[in-house]
């Protein structure tokens, strides 16, 4: 009796930091409205796929290009959580990767970073993501992380790896180039993302 006891208990508190992510995500949600971001695609409609980097369709629908990175934020996220909150339940580790990511998305669509971006990356046409974008990036991220959760840590890496990769060679970003470019602008990197 004991145990199932325990056992009942540990799931309710599962469910409590599951919802604790989820009030994150709607804060996330409800800041970035307060900030005048639109909910959806000023086009008015909402697709699945935008597989069009400089369009104004990029960073408005469910998953663009960019989508990987985020999956990739989830692999960072889980080992970050694994070195800090060490013996902590897996739902507490995913609180805390809700948390980091939510707010970098926030961040993210500032005039401040959005204009980074438009000055020392490629991304002319970048003027934030949409509310649904950004909710699927951290839903992206949290996917990742719970991928990371039960992969052997040499296949994340692989996966990272092939992501980034894949990733570079179709649309000459990833994650590692666009943190590059905010960081660290150079000209070469930005000529050869511009094909030129």
């Amino acid at each position: 009796m004991t145990l199932a006891a325990g056992t009942e208990d540990n799931r309710q508190r599962v469910w409590i930091w599951l919802a604790a992510c989820l009030g994150v995500i709607a804060v996330q949600m409800l800041v970035q409205h307060l900030m005048g971001r639109l909910w959806i695609c000023e086009c008015g409609y909402v697709k699945l796929w935008e597989g069009v980097v400089n369009s104004s369709g990029n960073s408005q629908h469910i998953a663009d290009w960019y989508t990987p990175s985020h999956v990739i934020h989830g692999f960072l996220f889980y080992g970050l959580g694994h070195l800090l909150l060490w013996g902590k339940p897996l739902s507490a580790r995913l609180l805390l990767a809700t948390v980091i990511e939510a707010a970098w998305e926030i961040a993210e669509n500032t005039p401040v970073v959005i204009n980074r971006y438009r000055s020392a990356t490629i991304s002319l046409d970048y003027f934030g993501d949409s509310i649904l974008n950004s909710t699927m990036d951290t839903l992206a991220m949290a996917a990742g992380f719970l991928l990371a959760s039960r992969l052997p840590v040499a296949v994340t890496i692989a996966l990272a790896i092939a992501l980034e990769l894949f990733t570079g060679w179709m649309i000459r970003d990833n994650l590692t180039l666009n943190v590059l470019m905010l960081v660290w602008p150079l000209d070469a990197v930005k000529a050869w993302q511009a094909g030129i």
